[in-house]
């Protein structure tokens, strides 16, 4: 496996001219983030915490951003059974950072709202809990909920990434995988609940200076394979990953580094075919998937200086993962997502 660079030490994350210190990648939070430690344009600076949390059936996804010239607070709620889904996200101009979003993954929490809708992550130590509440989320209904995401000592994929194009621009982004969700979430009449085995949650926190154009790729899944915790991210497209890659396969709170993964998007008249099946191949062997989409979370926003473009896919993979030691888990129509991302930003 080549250029899997692993941090072993905790420091700071930028030096005193504002550039990482390290690149690479870590299983756990080591570096300190620090805001006012960034030297590059603070309109540029990007902050945001999602949460998605899926069982085979149907999921929820919450996301509070604070992107310095706007801000977006967002719920989505996804029943893979019709297929269906609707996500309401309410914007608001120059946050500049006044959300502040905590500066680790491992304590503080956060609210926004007002009288309208609420979204609220609170740390308690060994568990998370997503609260929230929107009214006339779609076709005049509200929609409220309450999730319990366990937090046990586990193996995450933490990046370190910067943008060649900037000294001063990086990725500082966390995935916590395979956090077991309990709780129900009420859409009109209809109450989805949560508390069965396969209700998993994952957490993509985000801090960081991007570049102004960027297209990403990525994948995630979280949940048990006979009874055993299992999951994966995947990912590329963005800042110069050659420290290293954010594969990585999940297995009973231990992550498992795996090198690079290609996202094989069937093609027609020109075009990504998203709703056609996916392949996924990997340069060492160890993640190979079929994927089959059931749904495209698909959005598109173009006022010239701002656009972009997203299809989040979410379907059922199917094939192998290799852990370190050579163990083969066979994956068969295991709910996640894989997406494709192009953001003038």
């Amino acid at each position: 496996m080549d250029n899997q660079y692993e941090i072993t030490r905790t420091q700071p994350l930028l030096d005193e001219k504002g550039s990482l210190t390290e690149r690479g990648y870590t299983k756990g939070l080591l570096m300190d983030y620090d805001r006012a430690a960034i030297k590059a344009n603070p309109m540029r600076i990007k902050e945001w915490d999602y949460y998605l949390v899926t069982t085979k059936d149907f999921a929820v996804a919450l996301t509070i951003a604070d992107n310095s010239y706007m801000g977006l607070d967002s719920i989505s709620l996804l029943d893979f059974r019709i297929p269906w889904e609707n996500t309401n996200s309410p914007m608001q101009p120059f946050t500049r950072g006044k959300k502040k979003l905590p500066s680790s993954s491992a304590n503080g929490s956060i609210s926004v709202g007002n009288k309208n809708y609420f979204i609220g992550f609170t740390h308690s130590g060994d568990h998370r809990t997503l609260s929230f509440f929107m009214k006339n989320f779609c076709d005049g209904k509200d929609i409220k909920g309450e999730i319990r995401l366990e937090n046990p000592e586990q193996d995450s994929i933490v990046m370190l990434t910067p943008f060649p194009e900037k000294e001063t621009h990086f990725y500082y982004n966390q995935k916590i995988n395979c956090l077991k969700a309990s709780g129900t979430v009420k859409f009109g009449d209809e109450e989805y609940d949560f508390n069965r085995p396969d209700a998993y949650g994952v957490l993509d926190w985000g801090r960081g200076v991007w570049t102004y154009k960027n297209t990403w790729y990525w994948g995630s899944a979280s949940g048990e394979i006979d009874g055993v915790p299992f999951g994966f991210n995947i990912g590329y497209g963005f800042g110069d990953t050659s420290a290293a890659s954010e594969n990585i396969i999940f297995y009973n709170g231990k992550g498992h580094k795996t090198d690079q993964v290609s996202f094989n998007i069937p093609m027609k008249d020109g075009r990504e075919d998203y709703m056609s099946p996916w392949t996924f191949t990997s340069n060492d062997g160890r993640f190979e998937m079929d994927f089959l989409p059931v749904l495209d979370r698909a959005s598109c926003t173009d006022v010239k200086i701002i656009c972009s473009d997203q299809h989040q896919v979410f379907g059922y993979f199917s094939g192998k993962a290799i852990l370190d030691d050579g163990t083969e888990i066979e994956v068969k129509d295991f709910l996640g997502f894989a997406e494709k991302v192009f953001n003038k930003w």
